[in-house]
């Protein structure tokens, strides 16, 4: 009887802690649910927004190849220009890449601030970020100056990049083009002495290098 009445007592106390506590919390404990669901909805919108933003860079991506093989640069151009301005790691350098193999920009600058806009606002794993850089580095090797060029390869040859053998084989074929045979052969060397290099670019150094001891 005794301990059926303590019983009794202490459930009644019980409940009456949990209600007060709730009656002075519920504010905050609703408070939490409601930033917990804004949260959860904010979440959902945004990656579905992201989704179908994805498959409209897709679609455009298309249309725009698709202007070029009729004949319509001016549209490509546009399309893909709007495209890179998305800011989408993946179509905005499928975009400049497109413009840069079909010459769809004359304007060396305007080429130039694409490429600073697209490594600006976008975020890479640091191989594919590399990958920009040195093409843009071989995009403006056309009409660069050799402390220009050295300057803009640093950060490539002096690291452990997979792209450092492509900026020193870079590198030693503008000497090339300049006749400056004794600066070529000390890139090229550089490109053999690298570790575990590729055949074919370990190919392409050496055959520079013979090509240079025959003029």
């Amino acid at each position: 009887m005794n301990e059926n009445l303590f019983q009794t007592q202490y459930d009644v106390t019980k409940k009456t802690k949990l209600k007060k506590f709730y009656d002075e919390k519920k504010f905050l404990i609703f408070s939490f649910i409601l930033v917990v669901v804004i949260i959860f909805a904010s979440f959902s919108y945004y990656s579905e927004n992201q989704k179908k933003k994805r498959i409209l860079l897709a679609e455009n991506y298309i249309k725009a190849k698709v202007y070029i093989i009729n004949n319509d640069q001016n549209r490509a151009k546009d399309i893909l220009n709007d495209i890179i301005l998305a800011n989408d790691s993946t179509y905005s350098v499928l975009s400049l890449f497109l413009i840069l193999n079909e010459n769809l920009i004359s304007n060396n600058k305007t080429i130039v601030d694409l490429f600073d806009h697209v490594l600006k606002n976008n975020k890479f794993e640091k191989e594919i970020e590399n990958l920009i850089i040195y093409k843009k580095i071989l995009f403006q090797s056309n009409y660069i100056n050799e402390s220009e060029l050295l300057e803009m390869t640093k950060p490539l040859i002096n690291s452990e990049t997979h792209w450092k053998p492509h900026a020193l084989l870079l590198i030693g074929d503008y000497f090339v083009h300049k006749k400056e045979y004794v600066k070529a052969k000390e890139f090229y060397t550089q490109v053999l002495s690298l570790k575990n290099l590729h055949a074919e670019l370990y190919q392409q150094a050496s055959s520079q290098l013979i090509l240079i001891e025959n003029e």
